[in-house]
């Protein structure tokens, strides 16, 4: 994790670059690459204060935390009204955990020790919530096109859901802090990265830090989030014309790999260690993060700036991430993954890239 914080050099760098006039390409890769290190202290310090807290307060602490940085970015391009980012960025985020993280992890862990095993029971609640998961958010998408030109309707059904996918994600975390009391070791706790998560990612990251140093740290980093993402999505407009990309593509590729690099390293870190439980708590955990907390989190956010989306998704989005979530749960499944497996999931991860970017907005 470490090895990432000397790319705190470009946030100094993207404010020289807007305060300059530098061209909206330097200060979109500036700003990107700036907010990678400020993502990863975000994580370091949640972990810091979670693994301080005791399980309770520090599983809701990751719960409501956890995506942050993802957070920050996407209610900034909201009030911007890239909307199509936004929702793209969702759909990306989970992709990507699922697909090129929960890959790597499985091939690069598999190189390493071949084989490797992990608790089913432990992993298996969380590939079955992925993959409900996948199911609630696309449902507005499915009967959209049905209930349209009633935008009232559609909007309204999206809230809805969002609302119950709230609700969902609120009884996820509860079964996870205190349903798993009575079930002994290795038994739950990778539902949300939340039960004992904190602790051991605390202990593999080294970061073991003062409550007040990571709480400091937190309100830089998420100041630095702030002015990072403004500069980023500022620029989008310029650096798409520049490079031939689509806004579409930055959302479902660019965004999630920017706002979640230090969280994916962690994950691949303690695969190649051999303790793929936590590895796949990280992955299967940030997804569920991002489709039961902050998407619909960000529908309510839309709606209060005065710029509402819809968790209205294009097809393509929809097939991959229900692809992926089953894709996903079968690979857990059985309890065992080696390298083949991971090369497959990112062969598909790199194909749909590849479908997104030649995929025109219009879909």
């Amino acid at each position: 994790m470490r090895i990432i914080h000397f790319l705190l050099i470009f946030l100094p760098l993207s404010l020289l670059a807007e305060w300059l006039g530098w061209g909206d390409t330097v200060i979109f890769f500036t700003a990107a690459l700036a907010i990678i290190p400020l993502a990863g202290l975000m994580g370091e310090a949640t972990e810091s204060i979670a693994a301080k807290t005791g399980p309770q307060i520090g599983g809701l602490l990751n719960a409501s935390l956890g995506n942050a940085a993802e957070l920050i970015i996407t209610i900034v391009a909201i009030r911007a009204g890239a909307l199509e980012l936004v929702k793209a960025s969702i759909i990306g985020s989970i992709l990507g955990n699922l697909l090129f993280v929960l890959g790597a992890s499985l091939l690069l862990g598999g190189l390493r020790h071949g084989v490797q095993r992990f608790n089913r029971e432990r992993v298996s609640l969380d590939a079955t919530l992925v993959v409900l998961a996948a199911i609630l958010i696309t449902v507005p998408s499915f009967f959209s096109a049905l209930i349209e030109p009633d935008a009232r309707r559609v909007e309204l059904l999206s809230l809805t859901t969002a609302a119950v996918i709230l609700g969902m994600y609120v009884l996820a975390i509860i079964y996870t802090i205190w349903g798993h009391k009575d079930a002994g070791p290795g038994h739950g706790g990778g539902v949300l990265e939340a039960t004992g998560i904190e602790a051991e990612v605390a202990e593999e990251t080294g970061v073991h830090w003062s409550q007040r140093r990571a709480l400091i740290t937190m309100a830089l980093a998420v100041v630095g989030l702030a002015l990072m993402s403004e500069l980023l999505v500022g620029a989008l407009e310029g650096v798409t014309h520049a490079l031939g990309l689509t806004e579409f593509f930055v959302g479902i590729i660019v965004v999630p790999i920017i706002g979640n690099v230090a969280e994916h390293l962690v994950a691949v870190q303690v695969a190649m260690k051999n303790r793929m439980d936590l590895s796949l708590s990280i992955a299967f955990g940030s997804s569920l993060q991002i489709a039961l907390f902050v998407a619909p989190v960000l529908v309510f956010v839309s709606l209060l700036m005065g710029n509402p989306m819809a968790l209205e998704f294009n097809t393509p989005e929809m097939v991959a991430m229900i692809a992926a979530s089953l894709i996903a749960a079968l690979v857990a499944i059985d309890g065992r993954s080696n390298w083949l497996e991971g090369a497959m999931l990112i062969a598909v991860y790199g194909i749909l890239a590849l479908a997104f970017y030649f995929l025109p907005m219009t879909v």
